[in-house]
């Protein structure tokens, strides 16, 4: 692992991306233009993710083992199937190696906790790639949790309703169970809500696939119960004609088109957020349902949370800053929403670990 007194001005932090698919590409577009690190290699088996490389002037190789032993990188970034990253990811680990590894951090707890126990054995630095943490409107909506302006945080409403195009599940894997919009879309509502709230205690779900026929589901809905009391109620689902999504909302990325709308919503006992608008209500007098609520929201400037991702990467790596989602948060992350899909099999209420 380099060496914390590394200056944050030195040359950019050499980065390996493992796969080139869809969040693998976003990675690397970031990355080619990033102050703090530069791209020193691909690994991903297609022509495609060769050509990219060559296109990019860097390193690939179709195993990432290979692309380890002959290219020097101080950290990766994971973005392989899920089934592949607890091996790479300890590969990496062996090689003192700071890892990013995209979420889900495994594709079982078990294999997460592997991964988890590996990194901190070695103590190298593992990050899970929740990248909304990094999003200036969520880490504003902490603060204000946080700061006690909701009072006792009392219930949260989340939204993820879209519609995926028919081409999407031309690939066989989307249309089979682990496939769909829970691990794919809910598991980043999970992740928010514990930012916000605090650990899951309990979870109960349903899931349908009504709608589409596929194997997996298509859509779901989720009742947590956190630790703090707080109840929760999600609805994902990806066969919707609907803009309620943190995606089309928060305007993340550009290759979606923007909604002026709110898809999540905090109450407590003093106020209540709704966002990713930032809207706080709250009654300035006399308190009840009579009486007016005001209502004021603080618009902020955009900002690109995989671009911060990155920074963070290099600040960690170097020894400056803590993960802001470790191996151990996206593995809690990950076994509260394998319990979606496990209450919603059989119907029963999944007690979490310490709930």
């Amino acid at each position: 692992m380099n060496s914390p007194t590394r200056s944050a001005t030195a040359a950019r932090l050499p980065v390996h991306v493992f796969g080139a698919g869809a969040i693998g590409r976003m990675h690397i577009e970031r990355i080619v233009r990033h102050p703090d690190v530069v791209l020193a290699g691909i690994a991903d088996p297609s022509e495609a993710g060769r050509d990219l490389a060559a296109e990019l002037g860097v390193a690939w190789s179709a195993d990432p083992m290979e692309l380890l032993a002959t290219q020097r990188a101080e950290a990766v970034i994971i973005a392989t199937p899920n089934r592949t990253h607890t091996d790479l990811g300890i590969a990496c680990i062996d090689l003192k190696l700071p890892v990013l590894v995209e979420k889900p951090i495994a594709d079982t707890v078990e294999e997460g906790m592997r991964l988890c126990e590996a990194a901190e054995a070695a103590g190298v630095p593992l990050m899970v790639g929740h990248q909304r943490r990094h999003n200036p409107i969520l880490r504003r909506a902490k603060e204000l949790v946080a700061a006690g302006v909701l009072g006792r945080p009392a219930t949260a409403n989340v939204m993820a309703t879209w519609m995926k195009p028919d081409s999407y599940f031309d690939m066989q894997w989307r249309r089979q169970p682990g496939g769909g919009p829970v691990l794919i879309n809910m598991i980043h509502d999970i992740d928010l809500l514990r930012f916000l709230l605090g650990e899951v205690a309990s979870v109960q779900a349903q899931c349908s696939n009504a709608v589409r026929g596929f194997a997996v589901e298509d859509t779901a809905t989720a009742l947590l119960r956190f630790r703090n009391g707080a109840l929760a109620t999600l609805v994902v689902s990806d066969a919707a004609a609907a803009p309620w999504n943190w995606d089309l909302a928060a305007g993340e990325a550009e290759h979606y088109a923007r909604q002026d709308v709110d898809s999540i919503f905090l109450t407590g006992t003093d106020a209540s957020l709704a966002l990713p608008r930032l809207q706080v209500f709250k009654y300035l007098g006399k308190r009840g349902w009579h009486e007016p609520l005001s209502m004021e929201r603080t618009p902020l400037h955009r900002q690109d949370p995989y671009v911060e991702q990155l920074r963070h990467l290099r600040a960690v790596a170097e020894g400056r800053e803590q993960p802001v989602c470790s191996g151990r948060d996206g593995l809690r992350t990950l076994q509260a929403t394998l319990a979606v899909h496990q209450a919603a099999a059989d119907g029963s209420i999944i007690h979490l670990e310490g709930g």
